[in-house]
């Protein structure tokens, strides 16, 4: 049933980011209910997968590398569908869609292992703080996407080379608007998420520094935007590319440690 409903949701994403490029085929909008529709059915199956993968294994999807990258496949993929419905635009899932996918797939090929978990306050604990992590990077991914398709649409404009994408496309604004909440939504989840991190290696004297200097470049990568945002005025165009520059550089430093890491086998 797990592998089953993995298959479903996947199968969900990459099918609504094939709706969300109809207009690339034909001329005609993208079917926005549809790409909601189906992009929710596979929120719903992949929710049900780790749902059934905790009652199996008796533990909660957030430990051990396969269950945590199903569990980010999962955030991204609710992320997406808030911002989408909140837009009424499915421009976004083109790119995103494809991303919560890779994520499952990995997770299913590498095995859904659970790893060392926590009883009473200290799982609470352990779990909130890998929980809002994720929120905070697929947050963090979505304002990088957004500023990837702003940086395209703004370079068709000046070009003057109205090609497919510029029709299909959302406006600027609207990229920009994504863009700025999703940084702020990032930041709000990985601060959060780096101090529940913090003060429980404090309290239970456990200590990853390959985890911590990961968080922490993360955490004042999403945190250089969201200021230059909110405090310094930073203009679209600065944004974009700053948001889609920082998450490839959080993402190279993820793969990194996870290679060359002492303990690249708990990373995460």
């Amino acid at each position: 049933m797990i592998a089953i409903a993995h298959f479903v949701a996947i199968s969900c994403y990459l099918g609504a980011a094939a709706l969300a490029a109809v207009p690339f085929a034909r001329p005609v909008r993208a079917p926005v209910a549809g790409v909601l529709g189906v992009l929710a059915l596979g929120i719903f199956a992949h929710a049900v997968a780790l749902l059934a993968f905790g009652f199996q294994a008796s533990a909660i999807p957030l430990t051990g590398l396969g269950p945590s990258l199903s569990f980010a496949g999962l955030v991204l993929a609710f992320t997406l569908l808030v911002v989408e419905i909140l837009a009424r635009d499915v421009s976004l899932t083109l790119v995103a869609a494809p991303l919560a996918a890779i994520p499952t797939i990995c997770a299913n090929v590498i095995g859904l292992t659970p790893g060392p978990s926590a009883d009473g306050a200290r799982g609470i604990w352990l779990f909130s703080h890998i929980a809002l992590s994720f929120v905070g990077i697929a947050s963090f991914a979505t304002a990088a996407v957004a500023g990837t398709m702003y940086l395209v649409q703004r370079h068709e404009l000046k070009s003057r080379h109205f090609s497919i994408l510029f029709r299909f496309f959302p406006p600027l604004a609207t990229l920009d608007r994504v863009n700025h909440l999703a940084a702020i939504a990032g930041w709000l989840g990985l601060t959060l998420g780096v101090v529940l991190a913090g003060t429980y290696s404090l309290a239970y004297h456990e200590l990853n520094l390959p985890q911590l200097v990961w968080g922490c470049g993360a955490w004042l990568a999403v945190t250089c935007l969201a200021v230059g945002r909110v405090t310094r005025g930073w203009q679209a165009q600065r944004a974009a590319k700053y948001s889609s520059a920082a998450f490839v550089a959080v993402l190279v430093l993820y793969v990194a440690f996870r290679v060359a890491g002492p303990k690249a086998g708990q990373f995460l």
